[in-house]
């Protein structure tokens, strides 16, 4: 039998829990046994990193060792955060619609800066998981795919395409996720 996780799906900027594909994915990880846990973070009051660690530490608590990450465009950018200043390693992030620096887009740049624009220790955040997967849309109207190669590039893993995926969002038509749901029961084999 596999080992039962705890998931963490995490939302981006102008984001809730319970949009686009994260109650489903929540529905069929708790359906495998798995622990899910959704957390609220501010957004796009008080978006800062320094309060997004906060509240997660408050709905989630610390990282520990069976968690697995899944995190949604700014999410990815947090989650690096979390894990450069984490002394506890997690079992894996999923990084979807992930970036680095700014878009060009003054409603989100602002308000991602610290989170996205400051300099990572990539060797720390590579030895705090044992497994990193990074899913970016060839066509998303936020995240140019360029984008993704580049933290594809600084993690040394290889970066999923999906073709015509958007955001990977509701607006996209994803409310359910699967080649995600694939890749995290890839991974737990």
């Amino acid at each position: 039998m596999k080992e039962k996780k705890h998931f963490v799906i995490i939302h981006g900027a102008y984001g809730t829990p319970t949009e686009n594909w994260f109650p489903w994915l929540g529905k069929k990880l708790k359906a495998d046994g798995h622990n899910v846990s959704i957390p609220a973070l501010p957004t796009p009051e008080r978006q800062t990193l320094s309060n997004w660690l906060a509240d997660f530490e408050s709905q989630v608590g610390k990282l520990k060792e069976d968690m697995i990450l899944v995190g949604h465009s700014l999410a990815p950018g947090f989650i690096l955060n979390l894990l450069e200043r984490s002394t506890t390693k997690v079992s894996a992030i999923f990084l979807v619609s992930a970036f680095l620096g700014k878009l060009g887009l003054e409603d989100f740049d602002l308000i991602n800066e610290t989170f996205v624009c400051g300099q990572f220790d990539w060797d720390k955040i590579k030895d705090n998981t044992d497994g990193i997967y990074i899913y970016n849309s060839d066509n998303d109207p936020y995240v140019p795919i360029e984008k993704g190669h580049e933290l594809a590039k600084k993690l040394g893993v290889k970066l999923n395409v999906i073709h015509n995926g958007g955001h990977i969002n509701a607006d996209a038509g994803f409310v359910e996720i699967p080649f995600l749901l694939k890749g995290i029961n890839s991974f737990l084999k």
